[in-house]
């Protein structure tokens, strides 16, 4: 309608329009422009502001859907306050979903309130009780024979029941004169809202990455067979997903030396990240590392041992991919006939060249990289980790994500895009799984307070799902490489215990590698991008005891997969930092405290929600340390803790208040 035309006239609706209203619905990521994320067996709470004219009684439902079907499934929505109402849908499977809410004036509700005032009143029923015989015989020619008989029979007892039992009657048959009177004109949320439900990876997981080119033997490269054999010791930590980089060939052209150097030996192996050689490209196997055969065996001997395998995609590639000489046009040439490589100034990428997303055969670039990536789904793959996507067009992902879903939904993608935020979360609301983030440089108790709430409580609670990385093969923080190895542990403890996914660069996290190629860089000395290492796995400084036993904890308590009861407490001393986390029914709280200051002992009192750890003031009860094995009696809100980094920086107190028997915890007694 144009606005400066006016208000139409009555004759030109439809139908009688509706007196409700229906505004402020949730989850609604960008006006229904993108989809909400959920997991398989989430319970997805839909919310909306409704209310109408005057002071009839509403009703109204959620109704959803697996995007497709035809009919749509119906869950009853209440109120909550202040005109604010609530459903729940259940989603028993992936893939995508729909829903959308509906409300009316509820005849038979409003009739029945009023007419309770009017007896509380002492007021003559007998005029109401005609009317709601009315109503009841028209809910009983639309109601289900088993259900007609027994409305009828109620609508010819209220005409002659007396005041009493009149209202008594009314309320008994409240629930099915509800349900099938004619509901009149009902009002239908302006839009069919978007859910993308995924699997349980996708939202719960811990995640390993190494390079297998380093598990050879006595510096020899290593190969898919050396690779497998790491996967015992990778699983005996209790990780998920083991993640390798780019597996592809790798370009001789500009080949970076240690270090990054410009000039690299005859036997330095590059950047994998240099994607592409005479080879083969991104759907070949570098062949140091064995063939594609090989690859999948390694695959299939880590699900063997209960690991998915992630693989790096990175659409780039080094000058020697088939692709530069192959299809000329998906690069950007200068002048002098070159092709530009990639950069982000100051930094030189000279062993790489882009795409180039606006050339004019844009459409079989986009379907060539689809195929990269269906190549890999093929050989089992379903969890990938994506390079870099903020530097390639939004429509491509939103596109490939997309496509990619419809052969195979389970499919995940983390997105390692340590950009701008807007960026960051308009990546996730393109169809990415999961994403980096800001995490590995929140360091004080006021920055990562600040830091959760905002993923917690912000837009981007619907669409955005962190994955922590205290490390990666680019990011050495300030707090790692000045801290030593409580830092490390501090760091393990915070990614594994605040976010649902997480993951670290190994070996050189455990082993505590914490040596800059220079002071004030986050590049690694002697990183692993640009040349082979060797470590020592049974060195006993390895926090791989730490880790396991952190991990273990994730996966055997319900409370680390539910963010919903999530808290930080106050603590007198902003050295340490408390929160909780525990489960829907109340079953289990867990307590985690954690000293942030990798070299001094420091303590305080805690100030516990009693409410949240569901404790009453007066009542006893155990802070059972999962991690250092210790029993503490609590009461009240304060209690006192103490944390020495040389010792165990972290606390993870199950709370042991009413319901919780020993037996259920036995492993970690």
């Amino acid at each position: 309608m144009n606005p400066s035309s006016g208000p139409p006239e009555p004759s030109a609706f439809v139908q009688r329009p509706s007196r409700v209203v229906i505004q402020q619905v949730s989850p609604e990521v960008d006006a229904g422009r993108f989809a909400a994320k959920r997991i398989e067996g989430d319970r997805v709470e839909v919310q909306a502001t409704i209310f109408a004219d005057g002071h009839e009684v509403l009703a109204a439902e959620v109704l959803h859907r697996r995007r497709g079907a035809a009919a749509w499934s119906r869950a009853p929505m209440g109120p909550l306050g202040n005109d604010r109402w609530s459903g729940a849908f259940e989603t028993p499977e992936i893939g995508p979903y729909e829903y959308t809410v509906e409300a009316w004036v509820d005849r038979y509700a409003t009739w029945l309130d009023r007419l309770e005032k009017r007896h509380a009143a002492g007021q003559d029923l007998r005029l109401e009780f005609e009317v709601g015989a009315a109503i009841l015989a028209q809910a009983a020619a639309a109601a289900p024979e088993s259900e007609a008989d027994r409305l009828r029979a109620a609508a010819v007892r209220l005409s002659a029941a007396g005041p009493a039992p009149g209202v008594d009657l009314a309320r008994a048959v409240a629930a099915p004169a509800c349900r099938y009177q004619d509901r009149g004109a009902v009002a239908t949320y302006g839009r069919v809202l978007a859910l993308q439900v995924e699997r349980d990876r996708a939202g719960f997981g811990a995640w390993y990455e190494f390079f297998p080119r380093s598990c050879g033997k006595a510096g020899a490269h290593g190969t898919f067979a050396d690779a497998s054999a790491m996967l015992p010791y990778v699983r005996s930590m209790g990780f998920d997903v083991v993640y390798l980089p780019p597996i592809h060939p790798i370009g001789r052209s500009n080949r970076k030396g240690p270090n990054n150097s410009l000039v690299a030996g005859p036997d330095d192996p590059g950047s994998p990240w240099a994607i592409g050689s005479s080879e083969g490209g991104h759907c070949a196997v570098h062949p140091a590392l064995g063939t594609l055969d090989d690859f999948r065996a390694f695959r299939e001997k880590a699900e063997e041992l209960g690991l998915e395998v992630a693989l790096d995609i990175a659409f780039q590639c080094s000058p020697d991919h088939p692709w530069v000489t192959g299809h000329p046009e998906w690069f950007e040439h200068l002048p002098d006939g070159s092709i530009r490589h990639a950069e982000n100034p100051p930094k030189k990428y000279e062993d790489i060249v882009p795409f180039d997303f606006d050339c004019e055969d844009w459409c079989d670039l986009w379907d060539a990289l689809r195929d990269v990536v269906t190549f890999w789904a093929h050989q089992g793959v379903r969890i990938f980790r994506v390079d870099n996507p903020h530097t390639k067009p939004f429509a491509f992902w939103e596109w490939l994500i997309a496509s990619i879903r419809e052969e195979f939904p389970d499919g995940i993608f983390l997105a390692e895009a340590f950009t701008r935020p807007a960026v960051l979360h308009h990546l996730a609301k393109l169809g990415f799984s999961q994403s980096y983030n800001y995490f590995a440089w929140r360091n004080t108790s006021a920055e990562i307070t600040s830091y959760m709430n905002e993923l917690l409580t912000g837009p981007g609670r619907d669409y955005l799902r962190p994955s922590f990385w205290p490390n990666t093969p680019d990011i050495l923080t300030a707090y790692l490489q000045s801290g030593g190895r409580p830092a490390f542990m501090v760091r393990l403890v915070l990614a594994a215990t605040l976010a649902g996914s997480y993951g670290i660069y190994g070996p050189a996290f455990e082993l505590c590698e914490d040596r800059p190629r220079e002071p004030g860089s986050e590049e690694y000395l002697d990183s692993e991008k640009y040349q082979l290492r060797q470590w020592d796995l049974a060195n006993p400084w390895s926090l791989s005891e730490f880790i396991t036993r952190v991990n273990a904890i994730r996966r055997t308590s319900p409370a680390f997969r539910n963010d919903a009861t999530f808290r930080f407490h106050p603590v007198e001393n902003d050295r340490l930092l408390c929160y909780s986390r525990g489960t829907p029914d109340g079953r289990e709280t867990v307590v985690v405290v954690v000293n942030l200051d990798p070299r001094f002992k420091q303590s305080g009192h805690l100030d516990l929600d009693l409410e949240v750890v569901r404790a009453a003031p007066e009542t006893l009860y155990q802070a059972h340390d999962l991690l250092g094995g210790g029993r503490y009696l609590w009461q009240g809100r304060r209690n006192y803790v103490e944390l020495d980094p040389a010792i165990t920086p972290a606390h993870i107190f199950l709370l042991r208040t009413e319901r919780r028997t020993e037996r259920e915890f036995e492993y970690f007694l």
